[in-house]
């Protein structure tokens, strides 16, 4: 039996241009390095810097308030891509909705050339829901987090919402007894 104690975790978030993987891109990219108690081992964020926009193609500036400019400071996604990869190299990968992010950087892996190296995915938002299977409550991040006496003041900032994760996680995998790797992989196929 692996003890939870010698697994990372690399929680990730994406902040995006829409909802198509098809039509819309990464942004900005925020991964946490933890462990199962909720240390904190590193921290990353950038934004994604494409070689041309088109009008408007920041997507929904409302909700997530990232500008051209900020965009312009940020890392080509390659490089971005390659940075993920060493971040996420030996722990389980873990997203809030890990279908969406996973999602848009696989696609942005395509476009770009760059494979990810993903074990798992653990999903933040499966382990809220297992937790309540009538569904009387909400599983957005910010309401799962308030359950857990956590918050952030930055929703939709990619570093933001992935250490809102980070820090949810540890109550999410003790509310499930998960205690070692061989848990993960019998309940979560990680």
């Amino acid at each position: 039996m692996t003890a939870l104690s010698d697994t990372r975790f690399a929680v990730v978030d994406t902040e995006t241009t829409g909802l198509s993987t098809d039509d819309d891109v990464v942004l900005q990219l925020g991964v946490v390095v933890v462990r199962h108690d909720g240390k904190v081992e590193h921290e990353f964020v950038t934004y994604l810097r494409r070689r041309t926009w088109g009008f408007g193609h920041v997507g929904a500036f409302h909700v997530h308030g990232i500008t051209r400019r900020q965009l312009r400071r940020g890392m080509m996604p390659t490089e971005a891509l390659e940075m993920l990869n060493v971040l996420i190299g030996d722990c389980i990968f873990v997203a809030h909705n890990a279908k969406f992010d996973l999602g848009f950087l696989r696609a942005d892996s395509a476009r770009f050339g760059v494979p990810l190296k993903v074990n798992g995915p653990l999903c933040t938002l499966l382990l809220s829901r297992k937790l309540d299977p009538q569904r009387t409550m909400s599983h957005k991040l910010r309401d799962v987090a308030a359950r857990y006496g956590k918050s952030t003041d930055r929703p939709h900032d990619a570093l933001a919402d992935a250490q809102l994760t980070a820090a949810v996680l540890p109550s999410l995998l003790a509310a499930h007894n998960i205690a070692t790797r061989e848990d993960l992989a019998v309940h979560f196929g990680v």
